[in-house]
């Protein structure tokens, strides 16, 4: 039985945010992926990419995903581009129900543009950059077990509607 509710999705989605929610809600530890990835070496993920690059953040992030999903009934937000490695989608699917959040995006781009700590948005355009990679991932996210648009909705509303998915 897979007790693991894992929150993917875009950034800016709210999968941290809702996801120590929804696991103080359901009496469930909590895990995020990137925090997990700071601790393990002692770098933030701007530092991380800076310092060694994306494909060293991509393994460290592959090898914590593999950590946390040891665990059994936890939540576990990922960072947004833990979809792109079939290996994590597939260890996700079995060990979890993946919820994909996500959110228009003008809406994303209110929520990250006064945030430095996305080396991904740091050159060009943020608008542009955040529909360039909506529309590279697409396809990425069509993994999950169920989708949420928490474009117009308030914490309370995206928890009751995530608890109501997973029960029916």
């Amino acid at each position: 039985m897979r007790t693991n509710l894992i929150l993917i999705g875009f950034m800016g989605t709210g999968k941290t945010a809702i996801g120590r929610r929804l696991a103080v809600h359901l009496k469930k530890e909590f895990y995020d992926t990137d925090l997990e990835v700071e601790k393990t070496t002692g770098l933030t993920i701007l530092q991380l990419f800076q310092k060694h690059g994306e494909i060293r953040f991509r393994s460290e992030e592959s090898l914590v995903l593999r950590r946390l999903l040891k665990k059994e009934n936890c939540v576990l937000a990922t960072g947004g581009g833990i979809v792109l490695d079939a290996d994590n989608v597939e260890l996700m699917k079995k060990r979890g129900i993946i919820i994909c959040l996500m959110a228009r995006p003008e809406v994303i781009y209110q929520r990250v543009k006064k945030r430095e700590n996305r080396p991904l948005l740091q050159k060009g355009d943020l608008k542009q950059i955040i529909k360039q990679l909506l529309t590279e991932r697409q396809a990425y996210y069509n993994c999950a077990d169920y989708y949420l648009d928490t474009s117009d909705l308030h914490f309370d509303e995206i928890i009751e509607k995530i608890v109501s998915l997973i029960n029916e």
